[in-house]
């Protein structure tokens, strides 16, 4: 009897000692943001991230909220994917995606302007959606490029721009904001951002670090440059600009089973997780990510550039680990307050995951801007 006893009480000393523990977040930094808003059927997240960036940004150079459209710089920048897909006769890529740089590279050659200026939706729309537009547009192009006519003329253009009128309305050329009138260049002026100002960070060991490259990933159809830094430069950069103040733009890879927006965790645990319905809410020892092992997993398409989000703080576990607070563009998920809208991204996650950040240069290390010549 003592002997079963005895074995009866090691069995539920076992099943306490490896029960594991839901994760509980603590903030320590939590910088100011707009509210989480979704992107809605679209695949324009890089602009949903990169305005919800700027907003902070605003917000940090003026002290203002303001909610600038995301769909004026998506408005503008269909043209320039148009024009590079039809100059390549159809050898790139004419999809919804795009990549923070493409944000600046809009916002500096046609301005800002608020939701209220330029929403992208028609009368009785609530949400947005673009698969019929994009699937009109890439049709249209592709007549172009198969030049029916023998020899292509200047018209596709205006046509172009013709149905994105019609599906997102009209960009306007003034507009009332707080009782003054604006156009998108002087709004841009008011809100005190200078595209300039902004760097975009990555790490690779397929070039050289503290050189700038143009990375070879589908969105990245504008040929924007980043600045590649060794892996643990890449997380210090990230941290320091959080710490010092400035919110991060973020490009990475979300397909993975451990990147829940129901838990509001990500997390790249030492198991592996076949499916986001065996994931839960429970700290599990994680990976160490080494850059060798960031590479292969970029190079075989395991880690591939498909979403990108805004870091806006830090939070720390019951177990002291540090995470990344990034808000999403997915809309709110009130079953999980205070997590609404928003995921707790492990160290390890960000390492192995993170295509690239995106950064004011005030906020890069003093050493790291004399090595990248900024």
């Amino acid at each position: 009897m003592k002997k079963i006893l005895l074995s009866a009480l090691v069995c539920c000393f076992s099943i306490v000692a490896f029960a594991q523990e839901e994760y509980q977040f603590e903030t320590t930094v939590d910088l100011e943001a707009t509210p989480v808003i979704s992107q809605g059927r679209t695949g324009t997240c890089w602009s949903f991230s990169a305005s919800s960036f700027l907003e902070s940004e605003i917000i940090r150079l003026t002290g203002k909220p303001i909610n600038i459209s995301e769909m004026f710089t998506v408005r503008n920048t269909y043209p320039t994917k148009a024009w590079n897909y039809v100059m390549r006769q159809g050898k790139a890529q004419f999809s919804e995606g795009g990549l923070a740089h493409d944000v600046m590279n809009a916002v500096k050659s046609n301005g800002l302007v608020p939701n209220s200026a330029y929403s992208g939706l028609k009368a009785l729309e609530s949400n947005h959606n673009h698969a019929e537009m994009v699937a009109v547009l890439k049709a249209m192009l592709n007549v172009y490029i198969k030049n029916p006519g023998k020899k292509l003329s200047t018209n596709w253009k205006p046509a172009i721009e013709h149905v994105l009128d019609v599906y997102l309305g009209k960009r306007p050329e003034s507009f009332q904001f707080e009782g003054k009138t604006y156009t998108p260049q002087s709004f841009l002026e008011m809100t005190k951002i200078n595209p300039d100002d902004y760097v975009t960070i990555t790490s690779f060991t397929h070039q050289p670090y503290y050189e700038s490259f143009i990375l070879n990933i589908p969105d990245n159809f504008s040929n924007g440059s980043f600045y590649n830094v060794t892996l643990d430069e890449l997380v210090a950069v990230t941290k320091n600009a959080l710490q010092t103040g400035f919110t991060v733009e973020l490009d990475c890879d979300v397909s993975e089973s451990t990147f829940s927006a129901k838990y509001a965790v990500a997390s790249i645990p030492e198991e592996a997780v076949s499916s986001r319905s065996d994931f839960s809410a429970e700290i599990r020892k994680e990976k160490t990510i080494t850059a060798e092992y960031r590479q292969k997993e970029f190079e075989n398409y395991t880690t591939t550039d498909d979403h990108l989000m805004h870091i806006t703080g830090l939070a720390k576990d019951q177990n002291g680990n540090t995470y990344f607070r990034v808000k999403n563009s997915w809309g709110s998920n009130t079953s999980r307050v205070p997590n609404d809208g928003h995921v707790h991204m492990s160290e390890a996650f960000f390492r192995l995951k993170t295509i690239s950040v995106m950064v004011h240069k005030d906020a890069l290390p003093k050493k790291l801007r004399e090595k990248l010549n900024l």
